[in-house]
């Protein structure tokens, strides 16, 4: 069972406010989200036994949209956009050079949990290709350089 603190509370809220309803399970996924930051099994368990869905279906749903997280991320995350033109203008040798430099590997986290490397599709900035996120910061026209310091100086501070 999960252990009982505000965002479970609130969690509940939401639930209440949507009464319940199943139609309303992407809505209710993304708060829950939101809130945690990530899936694991109990909170998704939670969420089907409230909506009365078989937690197949609710698992069916959240590992269908690429947004949603079930490893808790590392305390920095970088998201890659692996979108055609970010494909095509080398972000996949950005990629390369972070797993290089922080030991990491793209859908994991570093061990000590510091640092996060994930794939995302298109973030639909594809002028500004290629595209890294660092902690919710975009950093377009990227180059392995500019993102290698800038994940250096976030790591620092």
């Amino acid at each position: 069972m999960l252990k009982e603190d505000r965002r479970l509370q609130i969690l509940e809220r939401i639930m209440r406010e949507h009464n319940y309803q199943r139609s309303a399970l992407l809505e209710i996924l993304h708060a829950a989200h939101e809130l945690y930051g990530y899936f694991d099994k109990s909170l998704l368990a939670y969420i089907a036994e409230r909506l009365n869905l078989p937690p197949s279906h609710v698992y069916g749903v959240a590992s269908f949209y690429h947004l949603f997280k079930f490893r808790k991320p590392g305390e920095h995350i970088i998201s890659a956009c692996m979108g055609t033109a970010c494909y095509v203008k080398g972000v996949e040798e950005i990629i390369a050079a972070i797993e290089r430099e922080f030991d990491v590997k793209r859908g994991g986290s570093t061990p000590d949990g510091r640092l996060s490397l994930f794939v995302t599709r298109c973030i639909g900035a594809c002028a500004m290709a290629p595209n890294i996120t660092v902690d919710d910061e975009v950093i377009g026209r990227a180059t392995k350089e500019v993102v290698l310091e800038r994940v250096r100086r976030f790591l620092e501070g």
